[in-house]
C-alpha cells in the first residue's frame, strides 16, 4: 500500500449561504474513498485561504478549495506565490461560480468533490495584475465599485452595464476615467467608463466580440473598453451594442492580447474576480500561461 496521497482541503465555512455545512461529511467521504488522507481546514479570515496554501500545499499532492470565486482567486493567489505548485481542486460554493462555469465543473457539492479527486489536471492561464493575481476578471470603471460589496452575477455584467447606463440621467453622473492603454505595439489614449479584461466563457456576452473562440489556456486575454459617450446618441449605441443588438460600435474596443498596460492621472478602482483590487494609476496584466493545474471532470 504505502504512503497514502494526501489532500489539503480548505473551505469558506461561510460561503453561499453556508451551504457546506450539510455536505462536509459528503465531500470528505469521496475524497478519503479515492485513497486520500485529508487535511481539512475552514478559512478564518479574509484571505486566510492565501497563506495557507502558500505555506503549506508542498506537504501535500493535491490541495482543493471549496467557497465561491474569491476563495478560488485565493488559492490561486496562494499557489502562484510558490516556486512548486500541485494541482488546484475546485468545489464551487459561492453564489456565483463563473469560473466553474466555464471549466465544466459541476455545481452539485458532491460531484464537484468527485472531479476534484478522480478528474484531470487542467494548465489554465492565470491573469497577474501588478503584484497580485486574478482567475478569470479584472475590471474597473461602471458599477465595478459597488460589484465587490454586492453578490454580481458576472455573466450578466454586460446586460446590467446597459441597464445601469439607461437608468443614468445624464451622462455626467457616469464615472469616466482617462487612460493610455498599450498593448501589442498599439497605443491607445481615451476616456473610458468601463473596462474589462477576462479569461473566461462566462463573463459578459459579446456577440462576436469577444468570440466564441475564448480558451482557458490560450495565453490571451479578451479585453473590452467600453469608451466615455459624449451625448445620448453615443449611449445608445453603447447600450444597443450591450443588449446584442448590434454586433459593432466604435464606442467599444474589443481585442486579445497576452499583455496590456494601463495609465492614467488619476487613481482608478479595479476589482479582481469580483474583490476589490484596489485604487491604481499604473497596471500592468498579463497572461501567465497554463500557470496553475485545476482539476476538471474527465471527458466523457
Amino acid at each position: 500500500m504505502g504512503d497514502k496521497k494526501k489532500l489539503l482541503f480548505v473551505f469558506n465555512p461561510f460561503s453561499g449561504k453556508a451551504q457546506i455545512k450539510n455536505q462536509l461529511l459528503d465531500i470528505v467521504d469521496t475524497m478519503v474513498k479515492a485513497d486520500y488522507q485529508v487535511t481539512i481546514y475552514p478559512t478564518q479570515a479574509s484571505g486566510d485561504a492565501i497563506h495557507k496554501v502558500e505555506e503549506e500545499a508542498g506537504e501535500y499532492d493535491l490541495v482543493v478549495c471549496s467557497g465561491g470565486d474569491g476563495t478560488l482567486d485565493e488559492a490561486v493567489t496562494g499557489m502562484m506565490h510558490r516556486e512548486k505548485k500541485v494541482p488546484l481542486g475546485y468545489i464551487p460554493a459561492g453564489s456565483t461560480n463563473d469560473f466553474a462555469t466555464s471549466l465544466k465543473i459541476p455545481k452539485e457539492m458532491a460531484k464537484a468533490a468527485e472531479t476534484a479527486v478522480k478528474g484531470k489536471p487542467f494548465a489554465c492561464d492565470i491573469g497577474a495584475f501588478n503584484e497580485d493575481y486574478f482567475v478569470y476578471v479584472a475590471a474597473f470603471g461602471l458599477f465595478t465599485s459597488v460589484s465587490y460589496k454586492t453578490s454580481q452575477e458576472w455573466k450578466n455584467v454586460l446586460g446590467h452595464a446597459a441597464y445601469i447606463l439607461e437608468g443614468m440621467r445624464s451622462l455626467h453622473d457616469i464615472p469616466s476615467y482617462m487612460m493610455q492603454v498599450e498593448y501589442d505595439n498599439i497605443r491607445l489614449q481615451d476616456e473610458f467608463i468601463y473596462g474589462m479584461i477576462s479569461n473566461s466563457t462566462s463573463v459578459g456576452g459579446f456577440k462576436g466580440m469577444t468570440g466564441k473562440d475564448v480558451l482557458l489556456d490560450d495565453g490571451v486575454f479578451e479585453v473590452t473598453l467600453i469608451k466615455t459617450p459624449r451625448n445620448p446618441i453615443e449611449l445608445n449605441e453603447i447600450i444597443a451594442c450591450l443588449i446584442n443588438l448590434v454586433d459593432d460600435t466604435d464606442m467599444i474596443y474589443s481585442f486579445k492580447t497576452d499583455k496590456v498596460v494601463f495609465t492614467s492621472k488619476k487613481e482608478v478602482p479595479w476589482t479582481l474576480d469580483g474583490e476589490f483590487g484596489g485604487n491604481q494609476v499604473s497596471v500592468t496584466v498579463q497572461n501567465l500561461c497554463k500557470a496553475v493545474e485545476i482539476m476538471v471532470p474527465e471527458e466523457e
